[in-house]
């Protein structure tokens, strides 16, 4: 199985662009200003709403976000193009699997602005990405959502995801323990 399309800088440009209609979903392109101001704008987007914490990103965090990311190895971002205007992105960090000792490809943030919501924005965003996911021999794809998010929860799992269990039953939660 070819690994070489999960790693970064090692697609053409077109590898990964995928028109259905007047949607465009593509890899993102660091060089482009149209993809980073896009980056910014629907995460942005996601962030001011009530499932992102209901605030705006502060100027700091707008400001190191794509320059942070681009030196990120393990960022992998699809985005979502209506014309010229960004509808979605998803933001995946490869990861590694020690129980398959395989990749895997956790996405961390999958945003669509409310305006473009139950259009098939996010299912194309997570087509594409699985679609990579499958190229680089990822061994499966991870994510997080909040239990009280019902319509993103329902739509993953018609997308086939499920809580992840180790042992029986039990789902394995995620935690977090702030740094700073």
């Amino acid at each position: 199985m070819e690994r070489g399309n999960m790693k970064r800088g090692n697609m053409k440009r077109d590898d990964h662009k995928r028109v259905t209609g007047d949607l465009e979903i593509c890899d993102m392109d660091f060089a482009n200003p149209a993809h980073c101001a896009g980056l910014v704008r629907v995460l942005d987007s996601y962030a001011s709403g009530p499932v992102g914490g209901g605030k705006p990103l502060s100027a700091e965090v707008r400001q190191r976000l794509v320059p942070a990311l681009r030196e990120l190895p393990s960022a992998r971002i699809v985005l979502a193009f209506r014309g010229d205007q960004p509808v979605g992105l998803a933001i995946c960090f490869l990861a590694f699997s020690t129980f398959h000792a395989r990749p895997l490809l956790n996405i961390h943030d999958l945003a669509v602005v409310p305006e473009h919501r139950g259009q098939g924005v996010g299912r194309a965003l997570l087509e594409a990405v699985e679609t990579r996911a499958r190229q680089g021999g990822c061994v499966k794809l991870t994510l997080e959502v909040q239990e009280s998010n019902r319509r993103a929860w329902d739509f993953y799992l018609d997308f086939g995801f499920a809580d992840f269990e180790i042992a029986g039953p039990t789902p394995t939660r995620f935690l977090s323990k702030p740094l700073a």
